[in-house]
């Protein structure tokens, strides 16, 4: 299990660290969500040294990025809807814990309540349109 609330400021090991994984982690929710390959960049910026940096995955409808700005907060995932890879502001800002990486299946619930996009998001469409 990663240490979500180990810094990585002024830690050049515990931030590539904490990018390697944070990237594996949203290729598994790309993945849990079904999401087609080629609908999604999955970007890292990695910054100053004093911050974490952020990992961004940005599908069509959904924006999810993930940093330590909120560690003291427990927060750290951003979850926002989008209209398309060149909107970076999109629609409401949504938080949830760092943790939720551990979790990847409820952190696709948590994601597919917010932006509507997802498996199980398509299921219902789709059931409504039959």
């Amino acid at each position: 299990m990663f240490d979500w609330n180990r810094s990585c400021s002024y830690d050049e090991q515990q931030k590539r660290r904490f990018h390697t994984t944070v990237r594996s982690r949203l290729k598994k929710l790309a993945a849990e969500l079904a999401l087609p390959q080629g609908s999604f960049d999955l970007r890292s910026n990695r910054v100053g040294m004093a911050v974490s940096g952020e990992i961004t995955l940005h599908h069509e409808r959904a924006y999810i990025q993930v940093c330590q700005f909120g560690v003291s907060s427990g927060h750290g995932i951003l979850i926002r809807t989008c209209k398309g890879r060149k909107d970076y502001t999109g629609g409401s800002n949504h938080f949830v814990a760092l943790g939720m990486l551990e979790d990847i299946p409820a952190l696709a619930a948590a994601v597919r309540a917010i932006t509507g996009v997802g498996r199980d998001a398509l299921r219902s469409s789709n059931h409504r349109a039959a």
